[in-house]
């Protein structure tokens, strides 16, 4: 059985070094006139940047291949917005390196359909970018919470008659991370020589919220038209505190459904377990017989389903 592993798990490595390599060639007979195409849109493209973009990958051949997917692109931003350091490369090859494992684990057993087997190499090899995900969202909470106090602090300082670039650099050093790193961010492009528009529009980029998107919005307004800007900022923090506040009640309030759905779906599980040991042979039919494992396997494909549908109805959005 070790042997038929590491067989499989080696297939699986070559299927996907020479996927590499028919991609690579197809690459090269592309010929000059796509490559003549991207250096004059980077030609074109004259709009300052204060941070070097970094390769999607340190393999050449694989950094390329990843350069053709929108798909990849998002995830780039997902990992920027993530605050995390890791190249999109790094994170790919991770996930077919889960993959590939879980399907050789997965093979490994007879009772394990094929297409069950693919399944949970899917699901393995996904959560690496699900870790992202969730890194994202509870930086953006992070934010939320506390881009207020950032926006009071902000507003008295114009108020004490700092200029508003001032401003948002005492706000960069005062406030804590993440809404500190974004403003030092939007700071930093506008001192070397970005106009406040671009800065403020890449902030909301970097973080699509829709507080961020109301202060760039006040902001882009307010240097066009004139007008007191510390108190839209200090009117625009009160708001954004009563919609935090509404917010977590409902977090609240959502948080029995999805305990709900967590017992549910761990129920039918505890007392099979349950029933395996008080009465082994009641379940052992179902076991060896040749049709038990599928449906053993959609079973639990749909006890997995219900659990992020539950997830999904209770998940309120305000």
């Amino acid at each position: 059985m070790a042997l038929t592993a590491i067989l499989v798990f080696l297939i699986t490595f070559l299927a996907a070094g020479l996927a590499v390599l028919i991609g690579w060639f197809a690459l090269q007979r592309m010929g000059a006139e796509a490559l003549a195409e991207d250096v004059s849109e980077h030609l074109l493209d004259e709009s300052p940047r204060v941070l070097k973009d970094e390769s999607l990958s340190s393999i050449s051949i694989w950094a390329k291949l990843l350069e053709r997917s929108d798909l990849i692109h998002i995830m780039r931003r997902h990992l920027q917005q993530a605050d995390l350091g890791w190249s999109v490369g790094r994170v790919t090859m991770l996930m077919l390196l889960a993959g590939s494992i879980a399907l050789a684990i997965a093979m490994r057993e007879d009772r394990i359909p094929g297409i069950v087997a693919v399944v949970i190499a899917v699901l393995v090899g996904s959560l690496p970018y699900l870790y992202i995900v969730r890194r994202r969202a509870k930086r953006f909470r992070r934010f939320e919470e506390n881009f207020p106090d950032a926006l009071d602090s902000l507003a008295r300082a114009l108020r004490a008659g700092h200029p508003f670039a001032v401003g948002m650099d005492i706000v960069a050093q005062e406030c804590e991370p993440p809404v500190s790193i974004e403003l030092r961010k939007a700071a930093a492009e506008a001192n070397l020589g970005s106009s406040w528009d671009t800065a403020l529009a890449k902030l909301s980029d970097r973080i699509p919220l829709l507080e961020v998107s109301m202060f760039a919005a006040a902001v882009q307004m307010q240097a066009r038209t004139g007008g007191k800007l510390n108190e839209v900022l200090a009117k625009l923090a009160e708001n954004m505190r009563e919609a935090t506040s509404l917010r977590g009640e409902v977090r609240a309030l959502a948080a029995y459904g999805k305990m709900t759905g967590a017992v549910l779906t761990v129920l039918p599980l505890v007392i099979a377990g349950m029933m395996m040991i008080v009465n082994p042979s009641y379940l052992t039919i179902l076991v060896y017989n040749p049709y038990g494992k599928y449906l053993i396997s959609g079973a639990i494909i749909c006890l997995v389903l219900a659990h992020f549908v539950i997830r999904r109805i209770v998940d309120i959005k305000i």
